[in-house]
């Protein structure tokens, strides 16, 4: 073996660049799965949809409550796939982080204001039945959990299996 102090420099500047690549697609499919599959589950519903934004009590006007409601599921099927295949891979994680945010606040004011809904996150929503209980908590720290998959993918865009390394073409620097 002819390994000598500068390849062992090499190797060690190499193995964390690929490991963070990694992580970094590990994250883009659990960010976008949750994200696609929470679409998923609510296109076949919209009025639910609907129903779970309303249940927020935002300060917002009926149309937009409903535009809202209707246009989500959409949006998070997009957002997730093109995260989940690496199109547009830091942008379209800041969006999903940014989603995330709304989430965690809405949910936040919503368990501050006393209100008893189902979020909507992974299910039609709307209020809860007499008997069923809130999951504020564990919607928010999941929420924080996919807040950080984006913020490792923002952080770390280039990942295995990305459509953006396709577009763009081989990177001089790694050739």
């Amino acid at each position: 073996m002819l390994l000598g102090v500068a390849d062992d420099a090499a190797l060690s500047v190499v193995r964390p660049r690929v490991v963070f690549q990694w992580v970094s697609l590990l994250a883009r499919v659990v960010l976008g799965g949750a994200i696609a599959y929470a679409g998923l589950l609510k296109i076949g519903d919209l009025q639910g949809s609907v129903t779970a934004v309303s249940a927020y009590q935002l300060p917002f006007p009926s149309w937009m409550i409903n535009a809202i409601g209707h246009a989500l599921p959409f949006v998070e099927i997009v957002l997730g796939v093109a995260i989940i295949v690496g199109l547009f891979t830091r942008w379209t994680a800041a969006l999903g982080g940014l989603m995330m945010v709304v989430y965690i606040v809405a949910i936040a004011s919503v368990w501050a204001r006393g209100l008893s809904i189902d979020c909507g996150c992974f299910s039609s929503g709307g209020l809860l039945l007499p008997g069923e209980s809130t999951r504020y908590l564990q919607d928010i720290l999941r929420d924080v959990g996919l807040l950080i998959c984006a913020v490792v993918i923002v952080v770390f865009p280039k990942s295995p299996l990305a459509a953006d390394a396709w577009i763009a073409g081989p990177n001089p620097e790694e050739a």
